[in-house]
């Protein structure tokens, strides 16, 4: 059974994490407007919260989630499910989403 509420991408994008004291750099193996796949090297476990900042290709800021929560953690990756996004992310997310399935659709990824 599919569980997933939003569409997800395989979108590699360069990312922030502050989850303790300092901010470290991870990188997206899949996102949606929910939450992202993370490969980092953050210590991380299921429930933590942390800052999440995006770095979007053409955008003039990071798209900036104050509430990250850790849903599942793996050998190299973990889960993150985004909370209370503005709408402004919101909409800098699904717009990415969208650029990212029309490549895909068209074999120009």
């Amino acid at each position: 059974m599919e569980r997933r509420q939003h569409r997800r991408v395989p979108a590699q994008l360069q990312g922030f994490l502050l989850g303790n004291s300092h901010e470290i750099e991870a990188v997206t193996l899949d996102l949606s407007v929910g939450g992202a796949r993370f490969d980092c090297d953050i210590e991380v476990y299921p429930g933590k919260v942390i800052r999440v900042r995006l770095v979007i290709p053409g955008a003039e800021e990071p798209v900036s989630i104050e509430e990250g929560r850790v849903q599942w953690v793996g050998e190299d990756t973990f889960g993150v499910s985004f909370q209370n996004v503005s709408p402004a992310e919101l909409d800098e997310l699904e717009q990415l989403i969208d650029e990212y399935e029309e490549a895909e659709g068209s074999g120009h990824a």
